[in-house]
């Protein structure tokens, strides 16, 4: 199984209380931390790349693949799909449910990141970015926002603030802080830091977009929405009991040793 969600640590501990092995993959070592508590049985570490992907191919036990990654192309989905394909293993894919947005003229909803960008540079000076550092190299480097304020919410992790610090963002525009947050925590945050755009995507009602939402228009600061595109699976799941009894009839478990094979990249990937 891979996955960077709360749903994703979940999905971890129910299917070992129905019988599987685990293994994860963890990119961090505070993913690595998380996959242990949750009770992954194996831990596969360092980048997510076709290359590390090679080395499973002789794991005979490897019976199926959930991706409960966030629901937006990345790099680690297409590879693990593809992948999966080649090797003909089932490929699960967790797809949180979507926020419905409210009918306000402060909601921009847009479909790309650098649409999110050019909406954010004409709405504002100080942009608040609450989408981690996934893709924040595409604000960072849009000749729009060159004379405007960035500020960004990131978990606090080495390599992550790391990245914010080499793509040129100070101490001052880094808030590193693990959420979900609730909506009086970031109308505190976004009031603290003067801003005049929030920038987030849909991660679900799981993953705190109403309370961002419900922050920003308290504050009238307007907001713009990436919304997921629509993207077709095989096997779609909506629930942690739906990919259980999924699994169960695809590849279900053995009652002694549990069949294992779940890979799951873990908390780094929302960085």
């Amino acid at each position: 199984m891979v996955g960077a969600t709360g749903e994703g640590r979940q999905l971890i501990r129910c299917l070992r209380q129905a019988g599987y092995q685990i293994m994860t993959w963890a990119d961090s070592n505070y993913g690595e931390q998380l996959a242990r508590q949750d009770g992954a049985v194996t831990i596969l570490t360092g980048p997510f790349t076709e290359a590390n992907l090679a080395t499973l191919e002789s794991n005979r036990q490897l019976k199926a693949v959930i991706d409960a990654t966030l629901p937006y192309p990345n790099h680690v989905s297409r590879t693990l799909e593809a992948w999966c394909q080649q090797q003909q293993l089932c490929y699960l894919r967790f797809l949180r449910a979507e926020t419905e947005l409210p009918d306000n003229n402060l909601v921009y909803q847009v479909s790309s990141w650098e649409e999110a960008a050019r909406t954010a540079a004409r709405l504002g000076e100080t942009i608040f970015l609450t989408t981690g550092t996934n893709n924040l190299e595409v604000f960072v480097a849009n000749p729009l926002l060159k004379d405007k304020r960035i500020v960004v919410r990131v978990l606090p992790e080495h390599q992550v603030i790391k990245k914010c610090q080499d793509l040129g963002l100070t101490p001052r525009d880094i808030i590193a802080m693990q959420g979900p947050f609730s909506k009086e925590i970031n109308r505190a945050m976004f009031k603290a830091c003067k801003a005049n755009v929030i920038v987030t995507r849909d991660a679900g009602p799981a993953g705190g977009t109403e309370a961002k939402i419900a922050a920003a228009l308290a504050l009238k600061i307007p907001l713009v929405v990436i919304k997921r595109p629509a993207i077709q699976y095989r096997y779609p799941v909506a629930t942690v009991a739906e990919a259980i009894a999924l699994l169960k009839k695809i590849a279900p478990p053995k009652s002694n040793v549990g069949n294992g094979g779940y890979i799951l990249c873990s908390a780094g990937q929302h960085g």
